[in-house]
């Protein structure tokens, strides 16, 4: 890892291995409740620089441009423990992924490495990347791979046009010198790889097939979680939610989606639950661990008036096979503020810490949470 990834040990203290994880700050009170120490215990972590969202019109080349991301809905890092990580997040608005350099109860938002220039008549269509994950010394991002909700008053040439830019799967490895350790600023060019082969595997899962193409207020499929472990990438789909109330997750080879071999996707499903309303839940992110999963259960659809209480999204663990086990009912953090992205951090005597991320505030206002034991 250390010949392909960045090295960081020009920071803080020396190294043997090139890259650190985060130690965390921001400890939560073990006292209170479990329900209600996300909420009351800790504050949200500062975004140094920008993190960029929805790219301007006339020159979504210039990334100084962009607006401030208030949809972020993935982050993944190349480091599991210490501190400082080199992170990728993405943003649903943007056409890419950002360089993120994480530090003990902070963000540093760096370079953006753009991943499509797609467009329809001259503006800019977004990626819709709903998930980051690494492996083996690349980071992967994921397009949603759905089609856009319905909008009055929108042609349907335009509404394919934003379907099949969300339908993109990305591989990209950073060479040690790539990017400024500090900063994360980009110094060298990524190497990227993509491929569109997930949607065709995806479709050829009898039981997804008819979703397939379809809007999510439709029930039609869209993804908002991906891992990868094992050689095999994990797709975890916010709709549809089958007739028997269970999300799905889809994992297929990744010899066969990069390299053109041989292998069909595979599906599991898992029982989330309904929300707070007894909507049904699907999976709104998905990470890999040691021990298998974490999954972000919230609503597949948002309710109307944007409200967000508690329970509506669950932290689970899942081993890969058996039910999913309930770690953490989040309480709500806010009208439209939506958990988006997870990102475990450390383990302690009362449990495992994660960062997450949200989809309504502006950078995703990070915010520690613990998972009790």
């Amino acid at each position: 890892m250390r010949d392909a990834m960045l090295d960081l040990t020009t920071l803080r203290r020396p190294a043997k291995r090139g890259l650190y994880g985060l130690a965390l700050a921001c400890g939560l009170a073990a006292a209170l409740p479990a329900a209600v120490r996300a909420e009351e215990a800790s504050e949200p972590w500062k975004v140094g620089g920008k993190l960029l969202g929805e790219p301007d019109e006339k020159h979504p080349e210039d990334f100084e441009k962009s607006a401030k991301a208030t949809d972020v809905s993935g982050i993944a890092c190349a480091a599991e423990s210490g501190f400082p990580r080199l992170c990728l997040v993405a943003d649903d608005e943007s056409q890419g992924a950002q360089v993120v350099i994480l530090q003990d109860g902070s963000l540093t938002a760096g370079g953006f490495i753009r991943l499509i220039e797609a467009a329809h008549r001259g503006k800019p269509l977004e990626l819709d990347a709903e998930g980051v994950a690494y492996a083996d010394g690349a980071f992967y991002v994921i397009g949603s791979h759905g089609r856009p909700r319905h909008e009055a008053g929108k042609k349907e040439e335009k509404i394919e046009a934003r379907a099949e830019a969300t339908r993109h799967l990305f591989r990209i490895r950073l060479d040690a010198k790539a990017v400024d350790p500090r900063s994360g600023r980009l110094t060298g060019e990524p190497e990227i790889a993509e491929t569109s082969a997930l949607s065709r595997a995806i479709a050829e899962i009898p039981a997804l097939a008819p979703f397939h193409d379809q809007a999510l207020e439709d029930g039609g499929l869209t993804i908002e979680g991906v891992a990868v472990r094992d050689g095999r990438l994990h797709a975890g789909l916010r709709g549809p939610v089958l007739a028997d109330g269970s999300a799905a997750i889809v994992s297929v080879p990744l010899a066969g989606l990069f390299e053109g071999k041989p292998g069909a996707g595979t599906l599991a499903t898992v029982a989330l639950g309904p929300d707070s309303r007894g909507q049904k839940r699907g999976v709104r992110d998905l990470v890999a661990v040691p021990e298998g999963f974490l999954i972000l259960a919230g609503p597949m659809l948002d309710p109307d008036d944007g409200a967000v209480a508690a329970a509506d999204y669950t932290v689970f663990a899942w081993n890969g096979t058996d039910a999913p086990r309930k770690r953490l009912d989040l309480p709500g953090f806010g009208r439209k503020v939506k958990p988006e992205a997870l990102l475990p951090l450390d383990a302690r005597a009362e449990g495992e810490r994660v960062l997450v991320l949200f989809d309504g505030p502006k950078e995703g206002a990070p915010r520690p949470v613990l998972l009790p034991r």
